[in-house]
């Protein structure tokens, strides 16, 4: 159980890009790193508007001569410094990610990105390359995959209680999108956007996040081929708001993936169920303390977070004990407390250690690349089959 003890031997020294005031993305980036004293935050360059990104700085704590108007001025002045920054959480618009993460791992620095990763998975390919080649952490912040249940899903189809794994129904399907919103509020536009949001909308958005669900609860998992329809329901909309994506895998799996803002009355809608010869396993995130585990020819079984007869390993990612919800802060902080132990041990040159540690990385960011390209390039020939390798 965890009780607010540093998971690395110390603190990591710490600077932010973008998730400046009134950011919500901005926020529990900090909350979930700060929570267990793993990291600290010193440095930052916070908003496009520079005065506005060095004042909300100050009101951070951050010390005034650390509160900067750009990352590259970041960058440049940390590096002079004795004590200077060691980790880089880059928190801004998609079409910035490459450029940013390129410039903090070129610097020697850790990465925490937001996801997609970037636009191109050759872009992708890059950017895992410095950071392996350079000794780097770099973590994608899929900050789903914290949650307790998920991290019991996973031993219970590691250990083979689901027996072969057949089918995955995997789904990111809310309706904020269904009507014009985009008019009502224009800091929505960027989403809608190549330029600013990539060649994809709601798949790089929510339907990564699905899919690494789905490779999270499945070791091993790997598409082969998919097939993706993708529509445009809202008027003029440059962009997908809506995507349907059959999915071919490894060992004979077959995955179905939707991705949607446009299911009216949906807030959320982040559900997956594992179907295998034995049992299946269903999780919604929106219940995230419970997972439904329904073996054949027996009763339902809920599975309650916290409880004594989970595996160890979720019974480790445990923050309050049995009975109390837990939510997206949570996952957020497991997730940081991961990145910091994998900075902890890169520092120490820990390899036999990296080895066999799980977090969200950059190659698994990668594939989240790799999957909407390969989803686009699939709508463009009409639905077709695609290979992916």
């Amino acid at each position: 159980m965890i009780n607010g003890e540093k998971g690395a031997s110390r603190s990591i020294k710490w600077g932010m890009v973008g998730g400046g005031k009134g950011s919500n993305i901005g926020y529990i980036h900090r909350s979930a790193a700060l929570r267990d004293n793993n990291f600290d935050l010193i440095a930052g360059a916070f908003d496009i508007d520079p005065q506005r990104g060095i004042d909300f700085a100050k009101e951070l704590g951050v010390s005034e001569d650390r509160c900067y108007g750009d990352y590259k001025k970041m960058l440049e002045e940390e590096a002079k410094r004795k004590d200077g920054i060691e980790a880089v959480t880059i928190a801004t618009p998609n079409g910035t990610h490459y450029e940013i993460s390129k410039a903090c791992l070129e610097a020697g620095l850790h990465v925490v990105c937001e996801k997609p990763l970037c636009f191109t998975y050759e872009e992708a390919e890059e950017l895992e390359k410095l950071a392996t080649e350079n000794n780097l952490i770099f973590g994608v912040t899929y900050g789903y995959s914290g949650h307790q249940m998920v991290t019991e899903a996973r031993e219970l189809i590691a250990n083979g209680d689901l027996g072969e794994i057949r089918l995955i129904n995997t789904q990111f399907a809310y309706g904020f999108f269904a009507g014009p919103v985009e008019e009502l509020y224009p800091a929505s536009k960027w989403r809608l956007s190549s330029k600013n949001a990539g060649p994809s909308f709601i798949l790089g958005d929510v339907g990564t996040h699905s899919w690494h669900m789905a490779e999270t609860m499945v070791p091993g998992l790997k598409i082969e081929e998919l097939m993706c329809a993708m529509q445009r329901f809202g008027k003029g909309r440059e962009l997908e708001d809506n995507a349907h994506v059959l999915i071919k895998c490894n060992d004979g799996i077959f995955c179905n993936l939707w991705a949607s803002a446009i299911n009216s009355g949906s807030h959320h809608g982040m559900k997956i169920r594992v179907v295998g010869s034995k049992a299946s396993i269903e999780w919604f995130a929106e219940r995230p303390n419970q997972l439904r585990y329904e073996i054949e020819g027996e009763a339902v079984r809920i599975l309650e977070r916290g409880a004594g007869y989970l595996h160890d390993s979720s019974k480790e990612t445990d923050r309050i004990g049995a009975g109390h919800p837990e939510g997206l802060f949570e996952s957020w902080s497991n997730m940081y407390r991961r990145f910091a132990i994998a900075m902890d041990a890169a520092s120490r040159n820990d390899q036999e250690f990296l080895k066999t540690f799980w977090y969200p990385n950059v190659h698994e960011g990668a594939e989240g690349v790799k999957f909407v390209e390969a989803c686009v390039a699939s709508d463009k020939e009409g639905a077709a089959w695609v290979s992916v390798k």
